[in-house]
């Protein structure tokens, strides 16, 4: 995973969004202003940095043409706020810039920003020259990746027994406890993914959890 610095004077944002990206598995540093940022730029190296515009002592565009003009723009940087303006987001751009993300934070725009970050600063291999995979059972080349639902059926609790003749509260818990312990190890315990592949709130999702007695540390052991 990536080492990630989040820049905000605002500390709900800055737990939020350590929260979310440590969940990810990413290694995060958090700075609540420019002055902190810069140290832990030098220190950590970071692979993507979050960077709020609107900050106290120095505001994060002025920050990012520091770095630009400096020489040490060499990491995707994302830029957050809440009240900037369409001419505050393209000037950022052209100073380097690789996104901008409207306050409130959507997980999913947060993410996928993210991704794309990381993916744009990380050099692609290149492509083999040649591949010779030979015929299988079947005339399926050897090698291939399996379908996504191969691999899913084998994983923990894809396949449950559950007895019917039971009432149905009791039934519907065995079912509920199977679902999200196969969601849990299907993404390797990342609360934050199997929130938004099941469509609970965070909150929600925690104390559901802790009603069925489901094992939290389960699913990273599985993914591990």
């Amino acid at each position: 995973m990536a080492n990630i610095l989040v820049v905000d004077d605002e500390l709900g944002i800055r737990d939020l969004l350590w929260e979310i990206l440590n969940d990810e598995g990413h290694s995060v540093e958090v700075a609540e202003n420019a002055a902190q940022a810069r140290g832990a730029r030098l220190r950590e190296r970071p692979d993507l940095v979050l960077l709020d515009i609107w900050m106290p002592d120095t505001d994060g565009v002025t920050l990012l043409k520091e770095w630009s003009t400096g020489g040490l723009l060499t990491m995707p940087v994302i830029m957050m706020s809440g009240h900037a303006t369409i001419d505050t987001a393209v000037a950022a751009t052209k100073i380097g810039a690789q996104a901008f993300l409207e306050k409130p934070i959507t997980l999913q725009k947060l993410l996928k920003a993210v991704e794309q970050g990381l993916a744009r600063n990380t050099p692609q291999p290149a492509a083999p020259a040649h591949v010779g995979l030979q015929p299988a059972h079947g005339g399926e080349p050897v090698g291939l990746v399996q379908p996504l639902t191969a691999s899913v059926e084998a994983g923990p609790q894809a396949q449950q027994n559950f007895q019917l003749d039971k009432p149905l509260r009791e039934a519907r818990d065995e079912f509920e406890k199977a679902y999200f312990e196969y969601h849990l190890a299907r993404e390797s315990g990342s609360m934050t993914r199997v929130a938004e592949k099941t469509g609970l709130e965070r909150t929600h999702l925690y104390r559901k959890l802790k009603q069925l007695g489901v094992d939290l540390s389960r699913g990273k052991r599985n993914g591990s």
